[in-house]
């Protein structure tokens, strides 16, 4: 590979052999990939990323944990200790949605600017333990109504920067199952933070004075703060930011397998990027509201987790055993998806891997709905933990849907994200204690939920299936060649894959597409390792290409180097061009 890129700005005097060097642009350092063995190095690469995944689920089980204690804490005299009447504790629980609403979007525009990702989200997570710890401390309603919004104000920061960071690193057909992985801290964190409340509310009630759920938030926010204080060290930052943790061979590959995902969009829209623009494009689209609407109602369907130990307790048996109860559910519910995950990234197939897993709980709710029987009760909780992963499912929906632009898709991850968080404030009214035992009303809306939100995901899949229609014709129109990835190199040691890319690149050039062809040369670049020749006469080649595209400014300033700084190069183009 050449340390020079293939179109724009060129220094034709540097070496164009095997050297190693840090980029001017911020984008870590360029090596020639050709020197080493790149499957192996995806494997290494891959394998310390998802390492870094794996703590991430451990702060998304912490931030799930946060959220959903006071559940746990209202089966040991929290509404009784702080006077609550009526829905005021329904309240509680939704108010800390208000502050996701609130701050979702433009954490998300933040944290695309930021260099170091790392220390932004970890910040957030030891200020949202801190407040935690805050609760143990209230004594009336007010008290706590106050802090748990801004507990939600700071929380929200995590779970879409999570999502959006992750998008940074992986492809598209490996971020499904890294995705459902990082969910998973949802099913994992309501198993075992009912066990974790069993422990603190049976050892610690009466501890130096304190009743058990104030111990509950304070040990549980002080767990928090100190992964808070580790997660500075373990997050990682982008793949354009240097990171120590990665050898040079894998930021330049880290930063080249993004390149690759985002170049067959740009060359369809040849829309250049601007940071500035990403929230203004996201909210003039369409199916950003389209399916922040479909995630606000799958939330709503699934709002049965926040009342989990509730639930629970309607079979009739004590504050311990409804809470050991709550875990079984929710450990099945971990197992299934990741099946659920793998299969989708597997096939591709996104609408029916949301519609089943919502299919199973409307099965749950309907079981629930028939009888008080104990036994069937209990079976119907499992199966509605199943249907929480098509909320994993539909956010990596997103993702691949805004793959192109990194600054609209984190504008569009965000704002999706709150609206669907607004479904958990509306979707708390669904449980008022007035209706259980049975919750047969509850149910019934979350049956109805479910329905509309197949609907919408079946209409958004048969507008998908159109444009990818209209795209394909336009690519044989256009004449591109399809990707030979797997083929061996010529004998002339050019791939057939960097042939493609640089046929993209003049086909796209001769159609206006400037964008795409910028980055399919680009792209090109890191295919092979290029003796000086064959550079400038590609070199030549892009002259070429630009100037029938009317684009002259470029042809210029790449002609004054071919000639200037390139006393090899092929001038018999430069003069077909004068």
């Amino acid at each position: 590979m050449s340390n020079v890129p293939l179109l724009g700005s060129v220094d034709c005097s540097s070496r164009y052999d095997a050297t190693s060097s840090g980029r001017s642009d911020g984008h870590g350092p360029t090596l020639p990939l050709a020197d080493v063995d790149r499957p192996i190095v995806e494997k290494r690469l891959l394998r310390k990323l998802d390492l870094r995944v794996a703590f991430l689920v451990l702060v998304y089980i912490m931030n799930i944990m946060d959220r959903t204690n006071i559940a746990a804490a209202r089966l040991r005299g929290f509404e009784e200790d702080l006077g609550m009447t009526g829905n005021q504790f329904n309240t509680l629980t939704s108010i800390l949605f208000l502050g996701y609403l609130l701050t979702q979007a433009p954490s998300n525009m933040i944290l695309h600017r930021m260099k170091w990702p790392s220390l932004y989200l970890s910040s957030c997570m030891a200020v949202w333990a801190a407040m935690t710890m805050c609760m143990s401390a209230v004594q009336t309603y007010y008290d706590a109504l106050i802090l748990r919004f801004f507990i939600g104000f700071v929380e929200a920061t995590f779970f879409p920067g999570a999502v959006f960071l992750l998008s940074r690193w992986y492809k598209g057909n490996e971020l499904g199952l890294r995705i459902t992985f990082l969910f998973c801290g949802n099913s994992i964190s309501y198993a075992f933070s009912a066990l974790t409340a069993l422990g603190i509310l049976g050892s610690l009630d009466g501890a130096l004075g304190f009743t058990a759920w104030r111990w509950l938030f304070f040990v549980e926010g002080a767990l928090t703060f100190t992964i808070a204080v580790t997660a500075i060290w373990i997050l990682p930052d982008f793949p354009s930011t240097s990171n120590v943790w990665l050898l040079p061979a894998e930021q330049v590959l880290a930063n080249q397998r993004m390149e690759e995902e985002v170049v067959t969009r740009i060359e369809r829209e040849g829309k250049p990027e601007d940071n500035f623009s990403g929230l203004t494009e996201a909210l003039l689209d369409w199916r950003v509201w389209w399916l922040g609407v479909t995630l606000n109602l799958l939330i709503s369907s699934t709002s049965f987790a926040n009342f989990f130990p509730t639930l629970s307790a309607t079979m009739g048996f004590s504050v311990t055993t409804s809470l050991f109860l709550c875990a079984p559910p929710w450990i099945l519910g971990t197992a299934t998806s990741f099946i659920v995950a793998r299969h989708s990234d597997v096939t591709g197939d996104r609408f029916w891997h949301i519609v089943g897993p919502l299919l199973v709980g409307v099965a749950g709710y309907i079981l629930a709905i028939s009888t008080m029987n104990t036994t069937v009760r209990y079976l119907s909780l499992f199966l509605m933990t199943q249907s929480p992963v098509a909320y994993a499912v539909t956010l990596t929906w997103v993702t691949n849907t805004f793959s192109q632009s990194q600054s609209k898709r984190a504008a569009a991850i965000a704002l999706i994200s709150s609206m669907g968080s607004a479904g958990f404030i509306s979707s708390s009214y669904f449980w008022p204690s007035r209706w259980g035992p049975s919750y047969v009303n509850s149910y019934l809306l979350c049956i109805s939920t479910s329905v509309v939100c197949i609907a919408m995901c079946w209409i958004f899949r048969e507008h998908l299936s159109r444009c990818n229609k209209a795209a394909e014709a336009e690519e044989k129109v256009l004449g591109l060649p399809e990707e030979r990835k797997h083929q061996p190199p010529d004998t002339n040691g050019i791939q057939p894959s960097f042939i493609g890319y640089i046929s993209k690149g003049i086909a796209l050039c001769g159609t206006g597409h400037i964008r795409g062809a910028r980055a399919a040369f680009d792209v090109a670049s890191v295919y092979t390792d290029l003796d000086p020749e064959t550079i400038h006469f590609l070199l030549s080649i892009k002259v070429i290409a630009l100037f029938h595209a009317d684009q002259h400014d470029e042809t210029n300033l790449l002609l004054k180097e071919l000639t200037n700084g390139c006393p090899n190069a092929d001038i018999r183009a430069c003069h077909v061009v004068r």
